[in-house]
């Protein structure tokens, strides 16, 4: 099934949604929101979303410099979220990555499955990549890198999890891992804190791991997101 037909289908599924509306956690990934916010990980980057009505949300991100950016849109299903993006990574050795996704959410508390507290949200979708990659001789050392151009489909899969502690602290954790054509393969895993400064106001801290053939992407950050209500 391409990309294209996928979108399709999701359009399909949202005219056929009911949209409900309930108070959730800032962090929850099914939320439909109208926010901004300003995060620093190595670099600094603005980013906001915009929920068009209780069902539907677009949101972008983009770097300082402009070299990195997102993308993107939701659908809000009755069982969970649909998501769909389109990014932009830059890597060392000027290796870069275009992404295209379609992929959902699931709370698992649909099913009142909260272990300990947990709110767990299993992700699965589809992905396409492509870009250019550093490739090295490894039997000459101090050779310069070739970019050698990139492409794949595959799928991924994940989970990302939330706990609240109090009021106003939070922490969450999240991993996963893709697989595609061309032997492609991919691994992303973090954790962090939230602090709820109000109703509209939170502070987040975090730190991610990621990597996959076309480099590594691992960093610590913070984030700071205003909630329009």
């Amino acid at each position: 099934m391409t990309l294209r037909n996928l979108l399709l289908v999701a359009a399909a599924m949202l005219g056929s949604t009911g949209a409900f509306s309930e108070e959730k956690h800032p962090d929850d990934p099914t939320k439909i929101v109208t926010k901004a916010g300003v995060a620093y990980n190595e670099d600094l980057q603005f980013s906001g979303s915009i929920g068009l009505d209780e069902a539907r949300m677009i949101n972008a991100r983009v770097n300082a410099d402009g070299e990195e950016w997102r993308l993107g849109g939701s659908w809000l299903l009755p069982m969970g979220i649909v998501n769909f993006n389109f990014s932009r990574s830059e890597y060392d050795n000027d290796a870069y990555k275009n992404n295209y996704s379609i992929g959902t959410f699931i709370p698992l508390s649909y099913f009142d499955i909260e272990p300990f507290g947990w709110q767990i949200f299993p992700m699965a979708g589809y992905s396409y990549n492509d870009g250019e990659v550093a490739v090295f001789d490894d039997d000459n050392v101090g050779s310069d890198y070739v970019l050698m151009p990139s492409s794949t489909h595959g799928g991924y899969i994940g989970a990302f999890g939330l706990k609240t502690i109090t009021d106003e602290w939070s922490i969450m954790g999240f991993g996963g891992g893709s697989m595609g054509s061309d032997d492609y393969s991919g691994y992303w895993a973090g954790v962090g804190a939230s602090y709820k400064l109000s109703d509209a106001q939170s502070f987040n801290f975090f730190t991610i791991f990621a990597e996959d053939d076309f480099g590594e992407n691992n960093s610590v950050g913070a984030s700071y997101t205003y909630e329009f209500k």
